[in-house]
């Protein structure tokens, strides 16, 4: 055998698009299409037609920019298998992980929160609207759920993850169907609204929250540039901007139509009703729809997405609250994970009673620190640290993300005035 034959083949697959790198663009996808896609309509088609429109046009750059940005940066670490706290760690020191350690619990824990919100209101409106139930008390709807929800998690942890994975591709089919199936319902009402194009930048910078929200697939990125790199070595760089360019198409694609299907199919009155309800798009179509099929599939599909999501964001919000009070308590590790799942319980269930808006609660606490982490970090560790000269994106590429990170937390102090 040739002994360059095994470099130059190594060579050959990091520049060719393989089927395990389709399998991973489905991965990134799946970890990004969960309950934050369900209320993407109602924001998103908020502002109109046209700002809609805008939003699609810069929603796939945004993603692949800050997606592959990050992949680059945990690829910059000396140790092949340093995840993203260790390469935090290395670059920023200890108070540098300890800063992304409490900026990635309060990242995730508001998300839990939020799921508490949503499951109970989809699990109420169900009640109600099809199932022709009077309201179960909300304090106990929300703590039965919320118990069930998180006893599977303590009690069964392998079988739901096993669930909610295999969940996520019948989710993706089912949404996709919908979509089709709501084309016969478009209208132009939204298209006819006549846009206010003096409001248009302000409309479109108050949305980037929810797209950032919904398109989020930033917990996998550390393993999958971690995977990239033992099989790639030093070209995985080019298999990681590539794999996530493919996960950012395909959300363009596939969640953007559907958000395209449902705003044409609803007027202005109906999507801010929705808001006002405080439920996923997929219930109020269930409830102004006379179809048994989107009845009875859209809140279970929504049950479904805000279950599936649930799991996985209690799970790292319980890891990130047990290792910021491990690092600064000396009680006993079986006492701090006991008391940090009472307390993610307690206050998801005291939430859920108050009801907030889920919308709300995206914008001010779930996006902003997603963007700090995925857009603002990376960029600012290609202009600080030596170890990230060599995996810099372009200037253009830089300027675009960071823009769309400060877009994202700054809109949150504009909207609050």
């Amino acid at each position: 055998m040739n002994p360059t034959s095994s470099a130059d083949y190594s060579a050959q697959s990091s520049s060719t698009f393989t089927y395990k790198d389709f399998t991973w663009c489905l991965s990134l996808f799946g970890t990004a299409v969960g309950a934050g896609v369900l209320f993407l309509p109602i924001k998103a088609g908020a502002g109109g037609f046209w700002p809609l429109v805008i939003l699609a046009l810069i929603a796939a750059p945004m993603t692949w920019f800050a997606h592959k940005s990050l992949a680059r940066f945990v690829l910059s670490a000396k140790n092949p298998n340093a995840d993203i706290t260790d390469t935090v760690e290395e670059h920023f020191g200890k108070a540098g992980a300890n800063l992304i350690t409490f900026a990635y619990f309060f990242a995730i824990y508001p998300i839990v929160l939020i799921y508490g919100v949503g499951i109970t209101n989809t699990v109420d409106s169900f009640l109600v609207n099809q199932i022709g139930m009077e309201s179960i008390p909300r304090w106990l709807l929300s703590g039965g759920l919320i118990t069930a929800m998180t006893a599977g998690v303590v009690f069964g942890k392998e079988l739901m993850l096993r669930a909610t994975s295999a969940m996520v591709y019948p989710l993706v089919f089912i949404l996709l169907a919908l979509s089709v199936y709501l084309i016969p319902e478009w209208n132009r009402s939204m298209i006819e609204v006549t846009p206010d194009w003096s409001a248009m930048p302000a409309v479109v910078w108050l949305a980037i929250p929810i797209i950032v929200f919904s398109f989020n697939h930033s917990p996998i990125i550390s393993q999958f540039a971690k995977e990239q790199r033992r099989q790639h070595g030093d070209d995985a760089v080019r298999k990681t901007d590539a794999i996530t360019g493919g996960a950012a198409i395909m959300l363009m694609g596939f969640v953007m139509f559907f958000v395209f299907s449902v705003v044409l199919s609803l007027s202005p009155e109906q999507l801010a009703m929705a808001k006002e309800q405080n439920i996923s798009v997929l219930s109020y179509l269930a409830n102004a729809h006379e179809s048994p099929l989107i009845s009875y599939l859209g809140p279970l599909v929504a049950f479904a997405a805000i279950t599936s999501s649930y799991f996985g964001h209690f799970l790292g919000a319980h890891e990130g609250l047990v290792g910021l009070i491990k690092s600064r308590s000396k009680a006993p590790v079986t006492v701090v994970e006991k008391g940090s799942l009472v307390f993610i319980v307690i206050t998801t269930w005291i939430v859920a009673i108050i009801n907030p808006s889920i919308l709300d609660m995206i914008e001010t606490m779930g996006a902003p620190m997603i963007a700090a982490i995925l857009f603002l970090m990376p960029v600012i560790a290609m202009r600080k640290v030596p170890a990230m000269a060599k995996y810099k994106t372009s200037a253009p590429v830089q300027i675009f993300t960071t823009i769309c990170g400060l877009a994202a937390i700054t809109s949150v102090i504009y909207g609050a005035f």
